[in-house]
């Protein structure tokens, strides 16, 4: 027999948990259904013949309208659904009910690295920052070579370069957002020590750079401008490099409360069981981290359109609630000043993995933050100043985003995906499955599966070892990206290029 799952009450649809024949059964509550077509896993049967125009109702909420009239046990997907998203909208603020925080269990310290400056990191690396694309080369041949040279410095775990494409024939906004997510990745925690290597014509010049940077430790951070060195400009680097290393020979893990762990929360490649196991579970560790004193990161402001309400409604207070009405409209207006719909989503990947609507993967992707109350909103290249949960402004594409939540502060950002992406960003990028096929068939992409939760496996065990899982992971333990050496950064761009 078929086996399916309504997520709420008021909804219409139900969810195939696996592959269901035309013609065979299923028992969804006290209902006995028989498929009229063939439900792939993750897409949407109708439980009740529906009209054209009539709304289709997943997670209690509506996800579009129909195009056309679809029959009980029918398939509903993004061929017969449409959104019903609009452009810039008014809110006015009517904040829920004040949640009551999960039991705080669980572990209550990890093993990181305590910084001069007093805060925490995951990791110990030395990492290679170009002020512009045109030194990439030279970073990376600084980073080559130091490599060899590791094994004298047994406290550094890694030593990472970081090309990109920008800081310099860039403008306004744009030149901005490079030199800021530079700047971010300089003061993260993560990173035992900083080699900025510029050229010296470029339009991020050193000086300015370096008085956006501001106050640093000058034995864990230095600056090279290679127009201004004598001779070798790799031989050069490699003996600041080296001069980092010698500073943070002594470092070691310490215990640190877990109230000073910052998480980024993001998903990509999504699919129709995204919002059944891996966001729900990624919004109960929130719940907990947050409960704990920690600080959560939810960002992708493009896939909060259609669930916007619900985060406005669990705003802690008018102020926030208004900056998080800019994020929302600000973002539609971009949209709209590049001739662009905001409804153009979701992916012919989502799409082929049962989400047929803007709305329905927002109302998915959403559940990654729980339900604690939004205390902070950071524009992008902000850093974080507030505990607790709060929203970033970045597109939904996933290196732009995962670069952005890093550059915030986050330590560690946890990736959910229903199709699998080998990425990370610059600081351990977990992967969670959706589903148990996906986790099985690329265990060098999945980090932890949450398909088992569909399958019938207890959510309180599940979050159990989840929340073991990512103690593990900022006590040192190695995610899939950072064993593959898959750390990249990727910068936003919306503007002319010279």
């Amino acid at each position: 027999m078929a086996e399916f799952i309504k997520i709420n009450p008021a909804d219409n649809v139900a969810v195939a948990i696996s592959d269901a024949a035309a013609g065979e059964g299923c028992r969804i509550g006290a209902e006995y259904i028989v498929p009229a077509v063939m439900i792939p896993a993750g897409h949407k049967m109708a439980l009740c013949d529906l009209k054209e125009g009539e709304d289709i109702i997943k997670y209690g909420f509506p996800i579009g309208h129909l195009l056309t009239d679809v029959q009980r046990g029918g398939l509903i997907d993004h061929n017969v659904l449409k959104t019903n998203l609009e452009g810039i909208l008014d809110y006015s603020y009517e904040p829920a009910p004040r949640p009551e925080l999960p039991e705080v269990t669980g572990p209550s310290f990890f093993r990181g690295y305590r910084r001069s400056d007093g805060r925490a990191g995951v990791r110990n690396e030395l990492w290679i920052i170009p002020t512009v694309g045109c030194v990439n080369g030279v970073a990376q041949n600084i980073c080559r070579k130091f490599e060899k040279e590791l094994n004298d410095y047994p406290s550094v775990e890694k030593v990472i370069a970081f090309p990109h494409n920008y800081g310099c024939s860039q403008l306004g906004d744009d030149h901005m957002n490079t030199k800021k997510i530079l700047a971010d990745m300089v003061h993260h925690p993560n990173a035992a020590g900083v080699l900025v290597v510029a050229l010296g014509c470029e339009n991020n010049q050193l000086d300015a750079f370096r008085e956006l940077v501001g106050e640093v430790d000058c034995t864990r951070v230095k600056f090279m401008e290679s127009q201004k060195v004598e001779g070798d400009e790799v031989e050069y680097g490699l003996g600041l490099l080296r001069e980092i290393a010698e500073a943070a020979r002594h470092d070691a893990r310490v215990e640190i409360p877990v109230s000073e762990l910052k998480v980024g929360l993001k998903c990509g490649g999504s699919d129709g069981f995204s919002g059944i196991t891996a966001n729900p579970l990624l919004g109960r560790f929130s719940d907990w981290l947050v409960a704990k004193g920690g600080t959560t990161v939810l960002t992708e402001v493009p896939e909060m359109f259609g669930a916007e309400t619900i985060l406005m409604s669990r705003c802690q207070d008018a102020d926030v609630f208004s900056k998080t009405v800019d994020l929302i409209n600000g973002f539609k207006e971009y949209f709209m000043k590049n001739g662009q719909p905001v409804y153009e989503n979701p992916s012919p990947g989502n799409k082929a993995g049962g989400i047929s609507t803007l709305e329905e993967k927002s109302l998915g992707c959403t559940q990654k933050s729980g339900s604690s109350i939004v205390r902070d909103v950071l524009m992008y290249g902000d850093r974080l100043s507030t505990s607790g949960l709060n929203l970033l402004s970045a597109p939904g594409n996933d290196l732009v985003a995962s670069t952005a939540l890093a550059a915030a502060g986050c330590q560690i950002v946890l990736f959910t995906t229903g199709r699998g992406t080998p990425f990370g960003t610059f600081v351990p990028t977990a992967k969670i499955s959706t589903n148990s096929h996906l986790a099985s068939a690329k265990p060098m992409w999945i980090d932890f599966n949450a398909g088992g939760i569909a399958e019938g496996r207890a959510a309180d065990e599940v979050d159990r070892n989840f929340v073991e899982f990512v103690t593990e992971v900022a006590s040192g333990r190695q995610v899939c990206n950072e064993k593959s050496g898959y750390s990249e950064i990727a910068i936003f761009k919306s503007g002319v290029t010279l």
